[in-house]
């Protein structure tokens, strides 16, 4: 599937102010796709439509920063340290599943993982569903876990 049709099918379920914060969006609007990963996409589409089957909110009116980050962010700006995330890079999100608890939905994810098409990495431990498809080091399955 090229990128094209899977942004064009994602669109059915999410608008890309949807996916990255107001600074991004408010810079480039419905062109903001281009700054996310094709491999994210990808894996968000197959989540989404093909193993959660129901609807997953990244931003909304109260929770701005859960998909793609900028460097004008406050999560960003606040940190001391260097900050390289999933989130900065366009290969990771934070999502709520309509109908079902964040382990229910990681578990389900889990327990498709053969659907997925790429290696992805959940975040375990929070009430909500963190994925990437950020590469992680000696791993060579389909969904890594971690703790933050």
């Amino acid at each position: 599937m090229t990128r094209q049709q899977i942004i064009k099918d994602l669109k059915q379920y999410f608008k890309a102010s949807e996916l990255v914060c107001s600074h991004i969006y408010a810079r480039w609007g419905e062109s903001s796709w281009q700054f996310l990963d094709t491999d994210y996409l990808s894996a968000l589409l197959v989540i989404r439509r093909d193993i959660l089957k129901s609807a997953m909110i990244c931003n909304n009116a109260s929770m701005t920063q859960r998909g793609m980050r900028c460097n004008r962010c406050d999560m960003v700006k606040s940190k001391a340290t260097p900050y390289i995330s999933a989130h900065i890079l366009g290969k990771g999100g934070d999502f709520t599943v309509k109908g079902m608890t964040a382990d229910q939905a990681r578990q389900k994810i889990k327990a498709n993982a053969h659907l997925l098409p790429c290696p992805i990495r959940i975040e375990n431990g929070v009430n909500w569903v963190h994925f990437d498809v950020r590469p992680q080091d000696n791993f060579g399955g389909k969904v890594y876990e971690f703790k933050a």
